[in-house]
């Protein structure tokens, strides 16, 4: 029972992180909030700690490569995806929009990217 309320929970922060982080990127640029630029601080960190959750309580053992392979390439593509982005749609009006949601992306997976790696070397270094 606390294995599947644990995933729950994870799945949970996965949901609510994405979508977050989406609307959080496409609310920066498009439609400005101003409380959203007074609490970005606060913000950018609820998407750390839904990260974190994510990385602790949404992967189990068998799921780390999947997830760990998935994660990097995110946060790689979302990094250099914010450099070249920004280049390539500039002529639509665009970028800063996705160039946001990169970002936002990236402050969510990088840390549960980073979790689930520390927990498969630990898992491996197991004797």
């Amino acid at each position: 029972m606390l294995k599947s309320t644990e995933n729950t929970i994870g799945a949970w922060a996965f949901l609510i992180g994405v979508v977050l982080a989406v609307l959080i990127g496409l609310s920066t640029t498009l439609l400005p909030i101003p409380a959203l630029t007074t609490y970005s601080k606060q913000i950018y960190a609820s998407l750390v700690f839904l990260g974190i959750i994510v990385g602790f309580m949404n992967v189990t053992g068998r799921d780390s490569q999947t997830f760990l392979i998935a994660g990097a390439v995110l946060v790689i593509v979302s990094r250099f995806g914010m450099d070249s982005v920004s280049g390539s749609v500039i002529g639509i009006g665009l970028s800063d929009a996705v160039t946001s949601v990169f970002g936002a992306l990236l402050v969510l997976f990088a840390p549960a990217t980073i979790i689930v790696a520390l927990k498969t070397v630990f898992s491996i270094a197991r004797v």
